[in-house]
């Protein structure tokens, strides 16, 4: 029996010594698989930071994610914001949308309308879910009608009459786009004006964020309409 356990006990350490040479060169291996690893944990995550800086001035749709909660803390200023906020930015994405849907409109004009739907689209959808974490519903027509905030006729600041939106729908071209620009800028004005009544009566936190970011946003939209105004070509 000793004749064959000593062969065998032999291949055992050989074997042995063999499996740690090799877990030296899988040490080394695994050793530098770790040090790339963190930078490609970075590489991976850096679109996510990219995407929330866009370009152009910070818009509120940049932190109106559904992910974010919504706190119940809220007071009636909050819940007419949104109320009052929902419609006003409803009418701007409706303004755009028809423009771009004429001939003509000059290029940068066209981009800026873009923008503006791609904006406000998320925020009247954070506003809903903000009316909807505080057991609040849209405004209707009636209560809008009686949501007097210095616009006269329209019900709000800087909204559009009938008439004014009849006035978008049947001018082309480069008239469209100054009229769409000189609306604009009343209705952005309108909207600034809204949201600083928001933050100083307002209570819950996403709401004063929000009512800050579209400050931010559409002061510096303002001067950049203003700016393209002036570049149209005469009437």
């Amino acid at each position: 029996m000793k004749k064959h356990t000593t062969p065998l006990a032999g291949l055992a350490l050989a074997a042995a010594l063999a499996l740690a040479g090799c877990g030296g060169t899988d040490a080394g291996s695994d050793s530098g698989s770790e040090t790339s690893s963190p930078a490609a944990s970075a590489t991976s995550s850096a679109p996510a930071s990219e995407g929330s800086s866009g370009s152009g001035p910070a818009s509120a749709s940049g932190s109106a994610s559904g992910a974010e909660e919504i706190s119940a803390e809220h007071n009636d200023a909050d819940v007419m914001f949104a109320q009052m906020m929902i419609p006003h930015h409803e009418q701007a994405v409706e303004m755009s949308e028809m423009l771009l849907a004429k001939e003509g409109v000059p290029a940068e004009v066209g981009d800026f309308a873009q923008r503006v739907i791609d904006a406000q689209g998320p925020e009247i959808d954070h506003m809903d879910a903000m009316l909807g974490a505080w057991g609040a519903e849209r405004a209707s027509d009636e209560e809008m009608g009686g949501m007097d905030h210095g616009s006269g006729d329209a019900g709000m600041s800087g909204m559009m009459s009938e008439e004014d939106m009849a006035a978008l729908e049947q001018a082309e071209g480069t008239e469209a786009a100054r009229l769409y620009l000189e609306q604009m800028t009343a209705h952005h004005e309108g909207a600034v004006e809204m949201a600083r009544e928001q933050l100083d009566a307002g209570q819950n936190p996403q709401a004063q964020q929000l009512a800050q970011q579209v400050v931010d946003a559409q002061e510096a939209e303002i001067e950049e309409m203003r700016a393209m105004l002036r570049e149209l070509p005469a009437s």
